[in-house]
């Protein structure tokens, strides 16, 4: 008798209370939630010094890398003899000063959108 008592326990499926595990993982995402509000302030502040960071080095390489192209197709134009070679390089300089320009404007842009926009609104 003991033997079918303990099989028949065994082989009983156990029951999950799902309103009850609803309302535990509730409470346990909200004391979560609370617990991460302090930091709330510094992700932004964060975020924000990453992508000024980030944004400072990309400006970089780009002046860089477009006062090399510049210079290569500057010397093309003066060097070649080939009418066809110094109207690519003309065609590829402005083409480098629109980009460059366009990601130097890009900075700004921030920059003014990030003085209209109230950093109240982002707070909790």
């Amino acid at each position: 008798m003991d033997r079918q008592t303990d099989f028949l326990a065994s082989n009983q499926k156990k029951h999950i209370n799902i309103p009850a595990l609803t309302g535990q993982s509730y409470v346990v995402s909200m004391m979560v939630l609370f617990r991460c509000q302090t930091a709330y302030a510094d992700i932004f502040d964060t975020a924000k010094s990453a992508m000024q960071q980030v944004y400072t080095d990309v400006a970089g390489i780009a002046t860089v890398g477009a006062v090399v192209c510049a210079a290569v197709c500057l010397f093309l134009m003066n060097f070649s003899k080939s009418g066809k070679t110094v109207d690519e390089s003309r065609a590829w300089l402005k083409r480098i000063i629109i980009c460059w320009a366009a990601l130097m404007t890009l900075g700004g842009i921030v920059t003014y959108m990030e003085s209209i926009i109230p950093k109240n609104m982002f707070s909790a």
